[in-house]
């Protein structure tokens, strides 16, 4: 079952349980992919791949925790709990993160493969570690273990 698919039978279990978070979640996610679609249609019908799927999850997911952090510094926590919650079922559809030490690993491998040594080849490996761990580690926590790789 493609994540569509799975998104589209979620909907109709939600609009029967009544879970108006989860809904309107899943809805925003539905629109989401629905826009990708047609900003990558080229002719006839589109169809997103896994990878573009994930691209739009990713966004999402990281517009929300954008978004908890305005609210939470702007003293609305019932606004930061309502992205929260929603950030919650998206998470549902995302791969499982990777742990701190998978992200360090895999930086080094790309570090040694690439002969980086310095900051000037920062944007080089954040690509490859980008594209490694896309969808799975939080770019800022990638672009960190990149920084204290590369200046020590």
């Amino acid at each position: 079952m493609s994540l569509k698919e799975r998104i589209d039978l979620e909907l109709k279990e939600s609009l029967k349980s009544g879970d108006k978070c989860r809904l309107n979640t899943i809805r925003s996610i539905r629109a989401a992919f629905l826009e990708k679609e047609v900003s990558v249609r080229v002719g006839g019908k589109a169809v997103l791949s896994d990878e573009q799927e994930l691209e739009v999850l990713v966004s999402l997911a990281k517009k929300r925790r954008d978004a908890i952090e305005q609210f939470t510094a702007g003293n609305r926590a019932d606004l930061a709990e309502n992205e929260a919650a929603e950030l919650k079922v998206i998470e549902e559809y995302l791969p499982a993160p990777v742990s701190d030490e998978e992200v360090e690993s895999v930086i080094r491998e790309i570090v040694a493969r690439s002969g980086a040594t310095s900051m000037k080849d920062m944007g080089k490996v954040m690509g490859e570690a980008m594209k490694a761990l896309k969808g799975k580690a939080d770019g800022t926590k990638v672009q960190n273990v990149v920084k204290s790789m590369l200046s020590a």
